[in-house]
C-alpha cells in the first residue's frame, strides 16, 4: 500500500491511478495523518462487497492478521481462509528460514 500526502497528490496523480489500476490500495494524509483510503474498483469489490475486499487486501499486504481480517469482513476464520483460498492468496507465509527452523524439529 502506497501512501500520499494531500500535497504529493497533485504531482502524483498518475501514480494513484497505477496504484488503483494494479489493483492496490493507497492511503492520503493530511499533515500525516490519515483522510481517506482509495480502494481499487474490481469485480471483486462487486462481489464480495467493501469491508471484504478491504479485509483481504489489508490481509495480504500483511497489515492484518488472519482473525483481524475475517472479523473486519464479518466471516468466521474458517470462512475467510475458505475466501482467500479461492482468490489464490497463501493462508500460510512462511518464510525459507521459518521454515527451515521448522523442519529441523522433525529431524
Amino acid at each position: 500500500m502506497d501512501t500520499f500526502s494531500v500535497r504529493d497528490l497533485r504531482e502524483h496523480t498518475g501514480a494513484l491511478i497505477q496504484d488503483a489500476e494494479a489493483g492496490k490500495l493507497s492511503l492520503i494524509t493530511k499533515h500525516g495523518r490519515p483522510v481517506f483510503l482509495a480502494i481499487p474498483f474490481t469485480d471483486e469489490l462487486i462481489e464480495l462487497g467493501l469491508r471484504h475486499t478491504l479485509a483481504v487486501h489489508l490481509y495480504k499486504e500483511g497489515i492484518l492478521t488472519l482473525a483481524k481480517s475475517a472479523k473486519l469482513a464479518g466471516k468466521s476464520l474458517e470462512g475467510f481462509i475458505t475466501t482467500i483460498s479461492k482468490l489464490g492468496i497463501p493462508v500460510i507465509r512462511y518464510t525459507i528460514k521459518e521454515v527451515d527452523e521448522e523442519l529441523k524439529d522433525f529431524e
